[in-house]
């Protein structure tokens, strides 16, 4: 058997199974509430599980890697994650019926190279921690910063989708996604500075801070103007940062207008601003991102940044429909002003699978989730993520999900 041969093999005998678990009608259901949460309509909260240490989930050997062509094991390492989570930890994931792939292209950002230290406490885990030096201190010194130039390869992308169908052989069909955009500006700055020099900048030079945000506002519009140009943009992506994508609304607007910014997601946050005062977050982020946000057909906004005490603030944001709602935030304060106008979008605190189990604790908080999306009507999804370690136990995933099933059951019926 040739290694072409031995790669097909391998990837058809993973996709025959993979079809078998899309062709579930569970997977329907569920995307269809998911249009409904994004829609604004009340419905039982979909929970989503992202952002795993693979790594630590190996059993067995059931993701380990046979094939030998690089984009054959691309290929295999989708459907190996894809039924070990539906097998262990499923919650409500969505099995698409479809083999997925994004439309490629290369954003050399802002040509600067961040120069940093790292520290492991496992050397088979991504998630590492950093240290950065400070790079833009001082005026003179945001002239590094260049507008990038977003390079597309729709041959690239051609011939991906020829070799995925080659591989498949019509068990499943290959589906080229549209992008949306990941815009995480003050991970991206602090990337260049560290987090201790921004804080002592806000208040100590602010028009630093200031400049700084001008030049990566204007960084952003243009790659968003290329981004459209290239046809890079659309209202499909397979996820929108770890929740739930699909929306009924855009999916209309780019049959009408055609894909571009308009029928596509933005994604916003400013994770280091969880220990600034609300007044300052407007300032300076708020303020600057809003008219580069409201290019799209809907925003996103927050990820571990607590922000209940500045969700006002967020509503300035025309098209906002996605708030996240951290471990840190006030659940009931966040429902209370969000209301049947946002998705409440629910981050479980990671930390409790990572050891061993408080199983009251994790009911508690899925309850409190619950509770308070019910008395306000929010639209609600769930999405346990930034999962740095679950200790190599995987039944800690499986009752994790388990858990968060039943005590909504309790509050939704089954």
């Amino acid at each position: 058997m040739s290694a072409l041969e031995h790669d097909k093999y391998i990837i058809q005998e993973l996709a025959r199974q993979y079809r078998e678990i899309a062709e579930n009608p569970v997977n329907e259901e569920r995307e269809k509430r998911a249009r409904k949460i994004n829609g604004l309509e009340e419905a039982r909260p979909l929970v989503w599980i992202h952002e795993l240490p693979w790594h630590e989930l190996n059993i067995d050997d059931q993701l380990t890697l046979r094939c030998q062509d690089p984009f054959a094991q691309e290929m295999e390492q989708f459907f190996r994650r894809s039924l070990l989570q539906w097998k262990y930890f499923q919650g409500d994931m969505v099995a698409e019926k479809h083999f997925p792939l994004a439309k490629s292209f290369l954003n050399p950002w802002e040509g600067l190279t961040s120069q940093e230290k790292i520290q492991k406490t496992d050397e088979n885990n991504h998630i590492v921690s950093h240290s950065y030096d400070d790079l833009l201190d001082t005026e003179e010194k945001l002239e590094q910063l260049k507008i990038p130039v977003i390079t597309a390869d729709p041959e690239k992308d051609r011939q991906r989708v020829a070799q995925a169908e080659d591989m498949l052989d019509g068990i499943l069909p290959v589906k080229l996604h549209g992008n949306y955009l990941y815009a995480t500006i003050w991970d991206r700055i602090a990337k260049f500075r560290g987090v201790e020099p921004i804080y002592m900048d806000l208040a100590m030079n602010p028009e630093l801070i200031h400049k700084t945000m001008e030049k990566y506002v204007k960084i952003q519009h243009a790659v968003i103007d290329q981004m459209e140009a290239l046809g890079l943009l659309g209202c499909d992506p397979t996820h929108l940062h770890c929740t739930p994508p699909w929306s009924d609304e855009l999916e209309k607007i780019e049959a009408e207008k055609g894909p571009g910014a308009h029928s596509a997601w933005y994604r916003g946050m400013a994770q280091c601003f969880g220990s600034v005062s609300p007044d300052m977050h407007e300032e300076f982020e708020i303020d600057y991102i809003k008219p580069v946000a409201e290019r799209f057909g809907f925003t996103y906004y927050g990820c571990c940044e607590p922000l209940s005490d500045r969700i006002d603030k967020l509503k300035k944001i025309k098209n906002l429909r996605k708030i996240g709602v951290s471990p840190w935030s006030d659940v009931w304060a966040s429902a209370e002003q969000m209301e049947s106008h946002y998705v409440f979008s629910r981050k479980p605190n990671p930390a409790m699978v990572a050891g061993t189990l408080d199983e009251d604790a994790i009911r508690k908080e899925i309850q409190e989730t619950a509770e308070a999306c019910i008395r306000y009507h929010c639209p609600c999804d769930i999405t346990l993520k930034d999962i740095s370690t679950v200790g190599y136990k995987i039944e800690n995933l499986s009752r994790w999900a388990k858990i968060a099933e039943e005590t909504l059951d309790q509050y939704y019926g089954k």
